[in-house]
């Protein structure tokens, strides 16, 4: 068995310490280490990175600390449209799932459409019936619905009514979580999962549920999860970018990601993250705005989790 790494993000940008009380960043804080734990637990048992990358965002799917699942974005009409993908990175197949309004947990629609073969993304009521029909748990569309996305909601119609939307804060603007693993049979997989941007036109579709923009994985190179405005991340086929820095260019995983996330995108002032994990094991935690939900294991088994600068040892 070779090594095994996992890393997390639950969104940029989040970021101003004032957004948040101390005890809400210490409860995001431990989300972030028990969806780590959740992933860690597969790979530790010798289970393959799918399951390790789908554990881990399911905990940050439940979690209301984050844009994906419970406590998920809301559109500008104020409904849930929720999006996630999941790729394996030994086949390079890849599943998705876009404008779903009633599946508890994307991720796990994510992980089946792939699993079926028939399509890579299925979107809004057809999704919701895949889901239904893969016996996934479902939900009212107002489980997603927190106090907080209703807030973040009027903030943004407010900013936008003013003319100010470009000055509204990370935290009223977006997020998505995600995870990146390597497990010991040198297999690779990545995931992520959001509610899209408060304010979102409604029928927008991000990255995070299309292979090589905000997901990408391959044996051998690296797997990738992206955070920040989708719509870049697309344009600049984020995930697959940077995997082919490393494939093509020679690049170090961090050189590469640092690369696409402070300068390509910072070039263009676009608010942007990543989490990645090489074929070596090796970590990347980027990201271009105040800071970043986030969090990894290391091949020796060391737990760490940040939202700042700071980063604290679990």
């Amino acid at each position: 068995m070779g090594p095994v790494a996992l890393a997390i993000h639950g969104g940029c940008g989040v970021m101003a310490k004032l957004d948040l009380s101390e005890e809400e960043w210490v409860a995001a804080r431990a989300d972030l280490a028990r969806a780590l734990a959740a992933g860690w637990a597969v790979l530790r048992a010798g289970g393959p990175a799918l399951d390790a990358v789908e554990a881990a965002v399911v905990v940050m799917e439940d979690s209301p600390h984050f844009n994906a699942g419970y406590g998920a974005a809301l559109n500008t009409a104020g409904a849930h449209e929720l999006d996630a993908s999941i790729m394996d990175g030994a086949s390079l197949s890849a599943g998705g799932v876009t404008l779903a309004t009633r599946i508890r947990n994307p991720v796990k629609a994510a992980r089946k459409v792939m699993e079926a073969g028939d399509a890579v993304l299925l979107g809004g009521p057809a999704a919701d019936d895949f889901a239904r029909s893969a016996g996934l748990a479902m939900v009212e569309p107002d489980y997603f619905t927190t106090p907080r996305r209703v807030q973040a909601l009027a903030a943004m119609k407010a900013h936008r009514a003013a003319g100010t939307a470009a000055k509204a804060s990370e935290a009223e603007k977006h997020g998505t979580v995600g995870a990146v693993a390597l497990d010991g049979r040198g297999h690779l997989a990545a995931a992520t999962s959001t509610g899209g941007y408060n304010d979102k036109p409604a029928g927008r579709i991000g990255d995070s549920p299309i292979a090589g923009a905000g997901t990408y994985a391959r044996d051998g190179v690296c797997a990738v999860s992206g955070t920040g405005k989708g719509e870049y991340f697309i344009l600049h086929a984020v995930g697959h970018e940077v995997a082919s820095r490393v494939a093509y260019l020679g690049e170090s995983l961090e050189a590469a990601a640092d690369k696409v996330i402070r300068g390509d995108l910072a070039e263009v002032k676009v608010g942007a993250g990543l989490v990645a994990v090489g074929a070596d094991g090796s970590i990347a935690a980027p990201y271009n705005t105040d800071g970043m939900f986030r969090g990894w294991v290391t091949p020796q088994g060391e737990t760490f989790v940040a939202s700042h600068a700071e980063v604290f040892r679990v």
